[in-house]
């Protein structure tokens, strides 16, 4: 599986933008998808996520309501919106692809995913 992050980009606090992963190599409907991010000298921390059908989606405590995590299975391609961007959410954003039978328990554990993207930078400016 390969998965390619885009949409990064430096915005002012208050403003929008939206992350796109699209994967290929693999059927995209057979697999759980989920974004995390790194912000320099911290550990990567989980963002959202959501079940191969979209009929379980989970975020982060500090990005719900701001951010919607969601899925095109017929482009290939999981999305991010977020809004209400913090200077906080700074950070290198990373999708990852999960096909384990665990993932609804361990959707929040870096670990529990199989496949990562190279990461899009988004910087919110104060």
């Amino acid at each position: 599986v390969q998965l390619q992050a885009s949409g990064g980009g430096l915005v002012q606090a208050g403003g929008s933008l939206r992350l796109s992963c699209a994967a290929s190599g693999r059927t995209f409907s057979s697999y759980a998808m989920g974004w995390f991010r790194q912000a320099p000298g911290k550990e990567r921390e989980f963002v959202a996520a959501i079940s191969w059908s979209g009929g379980s989606i989970y975020y982060a405590d500090s990005v719900k309501g701001r951010f919607t995590i969601s899925r095109d299975n017929a482009k290939n391609t999981v999305y991010l919106q977020m809004n209400s961007l913090k200077p906080e959410d700074t950070a290198v954003y990373y999708c990852a692809a999960d096909f384990r039978p665990t993932w609804g328990s361990n959707y929040y554990y870096r670990h529990e995913y199989d496949y990562w993207g190279q990461g899009t930078l988004v910087t919110v400016s104060s």
